[in-house]
């Protein structure tokens, strides 16, 4: 699910629209690039925001910086870009290089939530409520990108997410292309949907990627331009049409538009863990499945998903009654 863990504390987080960053204003990298400055209307903490954004530690498209940036590298309408955001003073900075900068500024306030309305979120349970005191600056990110979000969710289906973001850091280094602009070292653009579809059997096979998530990902890729529609839809009509696409299902659609639409109502089924975590904190029922959990966010309706992820921000989880399951690595078989 979409922010699952919560991220590592950074010195961008923004009370009552103030930001504090230390030494002030961000150096900047070489190369000026295109500069937009957008002040949000309350709370903002990039990282809570951008957070689900990043498929592990060692993503080549996004990257936290010690000063408190966090860099993007997006494969845009318009091409690739390289997005840089910074918090300072009351507001906050975002840099763009590449034939995508453009695309990527004007969406910069949707980017950081701000078509996101967290008012209307109403708790109705104490720690959900504490959750949403402790985090004031949660919003819900909307990428504007389908194909962004859509393929490494196909790659997290029915396996660790260890492997998942292996598989995705293996492919996107070797199949997509340098991010434009002084991006730090080792940034990509994930590959565009040709290049996708142009991925030799074995290299799915090296990067642990089984067959059927591989060819979902080409059933994908060949009908780009219409999953990238799906943008601009209601998020229930945007999880119909990704759905027509078979190997795409409810879990992996709403994995999607949680993050290219910041859909505060899709929540995730199907899920391995959440259901019990949802369980456990609002009922003290580990074994809560599906049903049962939907039927504890139904109080939230309009909210599920901001639910869940405050509940999940909370770090109240059951305690762990088995090992973790097996890495298995296909790309030695």
């Amino acid at each position: 699910m979409a922010g699952r863990f919560a991220p590592r504390p950074t010195r961008t987080t923004t009370h009552g629209g103030h930001v504090g960053v230390a030494g002030g204003v961000p150096r900047q990298a070489a190369g000026p690039g295109r500069v937009r400055d957008w002040v949000p209307d309350g709370p903002l903490d990039l990282g809570l925001v951008l957070g689900p954004l990043r498929r592990g530690p060692g993503d080549p498209t996004f990257r936290a910086m010690p000063d408190g940036s966090v860099w993007r590298a997006c494969r845009t309408p318009a091409g690739p870009g390289t997005l840089r955001v910074c918090a300072y003073g009351g507001g906050v900075r975002g840099q763009a290089w590449g034939p995508g900068a453009e695309w990527l500024l004007d969406r910069l306030p949707e980017l950081l939530g701000g078509a996101d309305d967290p008012s209307a979120f109403v708790p109705r349970h104490r720690l959900v409520a504490l959750a949403r005191h402790r985090r004031p600056g949660l919003r819900l990110t909307r990428t504007g990108l389908v194909l962004e979000s859509l393929i490494p969710s196909i790659l997290e289906q029915k396996v660790t997410t260890d492997e998942a973001y292996r598989a995705w850091r293996l492919l996107v280094r070797k199949f997509g292309e340098p991010a434009p602009g002084p991006a730090p070292g080792r940034m990509c653009v994930m590959p565009e949907p040709r290049a996708w579809a142009l991925i030799p059997s074995w290299e799915w096979h090296r990067a642990g990627v089984d067959n059927k998530r591989a060819s979902t990902i080409l059933r994908a890729v060949r009908v780009a331009g219409r999953l990238e529609e799906a943008a601009w839809m209601e998020p229930a009509a945007a999880r119909a049409r990704l759905e027509v696409v078979p190997g795409v299902g409810p879990w992996t659609s709403a994995e999607t538009v949680q993050r290219s639409h910041g859909a505060p109502d899709e929540v995730t089924v199907g899920d391995l863990h959440l259901p019990g975590i949802v369980g456990w904190a609002l009922a003290g029922d580990r074994d809560a499945d599906d049903s049962v959990m939907l039927e504890l966010l139904e109080p939230y309706a309009g909210q599920r998903h901001r639910a869940a992820r405050l509940i999940l921000l909370s770090g109240r989880v059951p305690g762990r009654r088995a090992p973790k399951m097996p890495r298995w690595d296909i790309g030695g078989l």
